[in-house]
C-alpha cells in the first residue's frame, strides 16, 4: 500500500482530488462528489477537530474487535460497504469548501509525518501503529477517489 506520509503520495492524492469537479458522477454508491469529500473529511475531523462523540468503553471494545481489522488492513474496501453513522452525509455540501478542507487535512497530516502518528490514539480503535494509520488514511481516500473515477 502506498504511504500517505510520503510527500509524493500526498501530492498524488491531492492531484486526484483536483481532477474532481462539482459534477463528477459517482461510479457506484449514493453520495455525490461534495458529499464524498465531506465523508472523507470525517476521518480527519476525528483526528484533529474533536467534534464527533467518542465511543464509550463497550462500543470501543466492539469496534476494536469487529471493525478495526477491516479499516486498518491493506485489504481494499468493497463497493457499497456499510459505514458508521457519523460518516453518513445526507445533506448537500459545498464542493469547493469540502475539497479545500480535505487538502488542508492532507497537508497537515503529511507535515506532521508518520512519527507523529506512530502509537497515537485513534478515536475509535485505540492506539494504532504508523502503518495502521497509513492504511486507514490511504485506503479510505483511494476507495472514494476511485468511486469517482479519480
Amino acid at each position: 500500500m502506498k504511504n500517505i506520509f510520503q510527500p509524493a503520495v500526498t501530492s498524488e492524492i491531492i492531484e486526484r482530488i483536483n481532477h474532481l469537479t462539482p459534477t463528477t458522477p459517482q461510479l457506484w454508491g449514493k453520495m455525490n462528489v461534495a458529499q464524498m469529500l465531506a465523508h472523507c473529511n470525517v476521518t480527519y475531523e476525528m483526528v484533529y477537530d474533536d467534534i464527533h462523540p467518542k465511543p464509550g468503553p463497550f462500543m470501543k471494545f466492539i469496534l476494536k474487535l469487529l471493525v478495526k481489522g477491516l479499516v486498518v488492513s491493506e485489504k481494499p474496501y468493497p463497493k457499497n460497504n456499510h459505514t458508521a453513522p457519523q460518516f453518513i452525509i445526507k445533506d448537500e455540501k459545498q464542493f469547493e469548501k469540502e475539497k479545500a478542507r480535505l487538502i488542508d487535512y492532507l497537508n497537515k497530516t503529511q507535515a506532521l509525518g508518520e512519527a507523529h502518528f506512530d502509537g497515537k490514539e485513534s478515536h475509535s480503535f485505540g492506539r494504532l501503529t504508523k502503518t495502521e494509520w497509513n492504511n486507514m488514511f490511504y485506503k479510505h481516500l483511494n476507495h472514494h477517489l476511485s468511486q469517482f473515477g479519480a
